[in-house]
């Protein structure tokens, strides 16, 4: 992608210019951002995705009494009828199952991929929402089909609504609106407060963005460099020859806390081991993501990621799927190709070795890549 091109998607300015004036700093309103843009999946296709267990969904109502949830999977009868009003279907990873909605996903790559996570359809009958709320992620909401009216603002009062199955301000202070067509679409950084409600029956993309929370992260992290513990820190025993009696057996002696400090010190002083975890980390597919095995034959013509496959690298290492692999030389750049463009053509896998041939066979087989 040539990240200096202006794009109508952008509002006729580069994504350059975007991330340097934009993200996560302030809302950005474009007007026909894709213009004549139509619904990628009619009403009928996204109600067939909530009903399958391997789709996240969610049900959202707003009736008198307050809000409510119900989660997926949600056969048609678990919907209100049509003409009902104030109800919201959400549908979460529309990019892995619509190859219309992936490619529309591939449009906001110049974000880098360890921050680009779905895309999600509202469908909502007239009036329908989930609340006056804030996220705490970047995203941009493209109108699909009808209009939305958005409202937007600065909000310093992030008291919640107690007791509601979803996180709705209590006290929400709207600061501009909006009314979205077809094509029009928002951008709103992290922790600006919004709510969309429908005007008829519309239906709204949601291009979201993963933001790691930082406990979270090092958790996942420690997990994973304990698995890989033993070969980073060794076997080594600990011993304490000159340790002499006590009379107070139930302290923990200064030693063997100095043995377990200086243990996990090396493991969390390992860069390569850190560099792994996390990449690791970032590849893993989400619990609802499964693959189908296929039986490729060799050799390889032309090979593309699967749309449900996560795929990064960094100097040393290659991660997909939660895998990492050291990589050098030619098939390492090969493989950064792979992760950059999601796809190879004949001329540049001919250049691909035997091990990167067969590496690639055993993705294809384990459904992680398609070959053509």
């Amino acid at each position: 992608m040539d990240i200096t091109q202006v794009l109508p998607l952008l509002g006729d300015i580069s994504p350059q210019q975007f991330m340097q004036r934009y993200w996560q700093k302030k809302p950005l309103l474009i007007r026909q951002a894709i213009p004549g843009f139509k619904a990628l999946l009619d009403r009928s296709a996204l109600f067939a995705l909530a009903e399958q267990d391997d789709v996240e969904s969610r049900l959202i109502t707003s009736t008198d009494t307050g809000w409510k949830m119900k989660n997926g999977p949600l056969p048609r009868r678990a919907l209100p009828p049509l003409k009902t009003p104030g109800w919201t279907l959400l549908v979460q990873g529309v990019d892995t199952h619509a190859a219309t909605a992936y490619a529309l996903l591939q449009q906001f790559r110049f974000v880098p991929d360890a921050r680009l996570d779905d895309l999600m359809v509202s469908f909502a009958t007239d009036g329908g929402g989930v609340g006056p709320h804030f996220d705490s992620y970047d995203v941009f909401l493209l109108q699909a089909h009808g209009q939305r009216r958005w409202r937007i603002g600065k909000q310093k009062d992030l008291t919640l609504v107690e007791g509601a199955p979803l996180k709705i301000l209590a006290n929400f202070e709207p600061e501009q609106e909006f009314v979205l067509e077809p094509g029009d679409m928002l951008y709103l950084p992290p922790r600006y407060a919004h709510d969309g409600v429908a005007v008829g029956e519309c239906m709204t993309y949601s291009i979201g963005f993963r933001a790691p929370q930082r406990a979270e992260l090092a958790r996942e992290l420690m997990q994973r460099m304990a698995e890989e513990a033993e070969d980073v820190v060794g076997e080594a025993l600990y011993s304490d020859a000159g340790q002499p009696a006590v009379a107070n057996p139930g302290a923990i002696p200064a030693s063997l806390q100095d043995f377990a400090q200086t243990a996990l010190r090396q493991l969390l002083d390992d860069p390569q081991a850190l560099q792994c975890a996390l990449g690791e980390v970032l590849t893993e597919p989400k619990a609802q993501v499964w693959f189908d095995a296929a039986e490729p034959s060799a050799p390889l013509r032309q090979v593309a990621l699967d749309p449900r496959s996560r795929m990064f690298y960094d100097d040393h290492h290659i991660f997909i799927n939660g895998e990492s692999y050291r990589a050098a030389g030619r098939d390492a750049t090969l493989m950064r190709r792979l992760a950059d463009e999601r796809q190879l053509d004949a001329k540049t896998l001919a250049r691909a070795s035997a091990d990167a041939q067969s590496l690639l066979l055993s993705w294809c087989a384990s459904g992680w890549v398609q070959a053509r």
